[in-house]
């Protein structure tokens, strides 16, 4: 994709120890609830998780349903998600599923980072999205969502829209051990890092499809910046660009444009005698 240094944001590094926390696009300033980002950056890979606010009502859950089903019928009737859905029906992207697929029936869906879909228009969208593409092909299995941000409303309507909430925070670090979709649009480079190094391997490689920011994007940002801290959480990124087929993504109108922009499709096709050389920085 003929990306510039300027069509992405660079997540600037977090210091060694901190975990992440997802990245919006930042084409306006949104109010975030600082409270609950602090608390859960202390949060540990693997450590169980729960709810910050462990109350909710029926009141909330209700209005924040019919908000999320609005969200998700205007996205179905849109430009972008006809041609959103073209684009996967494609000859070329449909042969790169089915090798991903190999003789699997289904492919797992992990969503990553979605943000809170109460407080933000963005996740709401991008939440939309996977669910319209769980109901329309049948070969997208189980969705696994996760953010530390999800409140009990959230994770209550997240449920009744046929998501599963993980209990523990995998900072990315889930291996495929069968056919995996992870859905990730605009997550920190570094989580992103980590979900290639927990897989870095050809088996497991092979069996990801990774929807999320640019790599390419990333590699021509790493190119022309000075600072050398610009790599640090993008070394498995670098890595695996030349293992990987990208197809970008056409946001189109300004409606979706915030939400999708420098959003790719990446798949991994790595043979067995590859060798998966680390770039050093």
């Amino acid at each position: 994709m003929a990306a510039s240094a300027k069509a992405i944001s660079l997540e600037k590094p977090k210091p060694p120890g901190e975990d992440w926390t997802v990245v919006l696009p930042r084409r306006r300033k949104q109010k975030r609830d600082f409270r609950k980002i602090i608390e859960c950056e202390l949060q540990k890979p693997g450590e169980s998780w729960s709810p910050v606010d462990l109350q909710s009502d029926p009141e909330s859950e209700s209005k924040l349903m019919q908000k999320m089903q609005s969200y998700i019928e205007k996205l179905e009737n849109s430009e972008f998600y006809q041609a959103f859905i073209q684009q996967i029906q494609s000859p070329e992207m449909s042969d790169h599923f089915h090798k991903v697929l190999g003789t699997a029936e289904k492919m797992q869906m992990v969503i990553y980072g979605i943000g809170s879909i109460e407080s933000y228009e963005p996740p709401r969208i991008q939440l939309s999205l996977a669910i319209l593409m769980k109901r329309k092909f049948t070969w997208i299995g189980d969705v696994e969502v996760f953010d530390p941000v999800i409140s009990l409303t959230e994770s209550k309507v997240l449920s009744a829209l046929g998501c599963s909430v993980l209990s523990f925070n995998e900072q990315g670090r889930r291996q495929a051990s069968k056919p995996t979709l992870f859905f990730m649009p605009h997550c920190e480079a570094g989580l992103y890092d980590n979900l290639l190094q927990a897989n870095w391997g050809v088996l497991m490689l092979n069996k990801i499809v990774l929807f999320g920011n640019s790599f390419e994007a990333y590699e021509q940002i790493s190119s022309v910046c000075k600072d050398p801290m610009c790599g640090e959480t993008q070394r498995h990124i670098l890595a695996i660009r030349k293992f990987t087929k990208e197809f970008p993504i056409n946001p189109m109108v300004d409606d979706y444009f915030r939400t999708f922009h420098t959003s790719s499709w990446h798949f991994f096709g790595i043979g067995h005698d590859e060798d998966l050389q680390i770039v050093k920085l």
